[in-house]
């Protein structure tokens, strides 16, 4: 299925998209060195919607929870409305198919044929959310047993028994300080949620026809879902602009005790999706 990006009533949103297309394009011809050849594996965050021909790369803490709903409404085994399928439905292994489990020529046909999006955003606000999200709710008290612990263990001089059984109080300084630790990576790949937006979607590899951004997802979601055919099926609400400036004001209140040298150890290291995605360095950091 073939879409046409520069038609249509949104053709102004359309020319929103193609600038985005060309920096990114630009961006990765100036950053980036010769391009290994992608493996399957690779495209492990890409998932498939056949029937409308569509390749959505998921970044998490960036809409991909209610992105995931909407190709669940599309494929029709959910009902037509996103907002009434569960969240734990959504994440169910195997529930949406990835394009890293086709063959080579199977997956290069539909990266010729398809609609490729993804959605980004600012990568600090995304690191800010991740480690509340993550770290700092009681419902997330597994996840924080499995990184939380080690962190703990790895980073904190003489921690308390609790807080090495359970990882349960892990400070931004600490998730920070294991972000840049190069055992962490050594040992493991980054977890997904702080993972660089370009690591995972590999979009100097992966032609995208659209690079949605966090900061107009209700825009950026209409018009995706315009080119699909699908102008009736309302992508679940974005966040008010109240909680989303709360959430910028939240990243530069972490940020304010972190010393100028460990801000631009952070900064190096997710330099490209700040370059690659057209983010400006975050006003709150102190990088000289």
């Amino acid at each position: 299925m073939l879409y046409d990006l520069d038609k249509g009533p949104l053709s102004a949103l359309a020319e929103v998209h193609r600038q985005r297309r060309d920096l990114l394009h630009r961006a990765c011809s100036r950053h980036t060195r010769r391009q290994r050849l992608l493996r399957p594996e690779d495209l492990r965050h890409v998932l498939v919607d056949d029937a409308h021909g569509l390749l959505y790369c998921y970044v998490p803490k960036v809409a991909c929870t209610n992105w995931k709903r909407v190709l669940l409404a599309l494929s029709g085994r959910f009902g037509g409305d996103p907002r009434a399928i569960p969240a734990h439905e959504v994440h169910a292994p195997g529930r949406l198919p990835s394009l890293a489990d086709f063959s080579p020529t199977e997956i290069n046909r539909r990266l010729r044929a398809y609609l490729a999006f993804l959605f980004v955003r600012e990568p600090f606000q995304r690191l800010a959310s991740a480690y509340s999200n993550k770290f700092s709710q009681p419902y997330s008290a597994a996840f924080q047993r499995r990184y939380g612990t080690r962190i703990v263990r790895r980073l904190r001089p003489r921690p308390h028994p609790e807080a090495l059984a359970r990882g349960h109080d892990v400070r931004f300084a600490e998730f920070l300080a294991y972000l840049l630790d190069p055992r962490t990576r050594r040992n493991e790949p980054f977890n997904e949620h702080w993972e660089r937006a370009h690591a995972l979607c590999h979009p100097c590899g992966l032609r995208y026809d659209i690079v949605g951004k966090f900061e107009t997802l209700a825009e950026d979601a209409a018009f995706v879902l315009s080119l699909v055919g699908a102008p009736g099926l309302r992508f679940p609400s974005p966040p008010p602009r109240a909680k989303a400036a709360a959430t910028q004001d939240q990243a530069a209140r972490l940020f304010q005790d972190i010393s100028p040298f460990y801000q631009r150890r952070l900064f190096n290291l997710y330099r490209m999706d700040f370059l690659l995605f057209n983010y400006s360095v975050p006003s709150y950091l102190r990088l000289h």
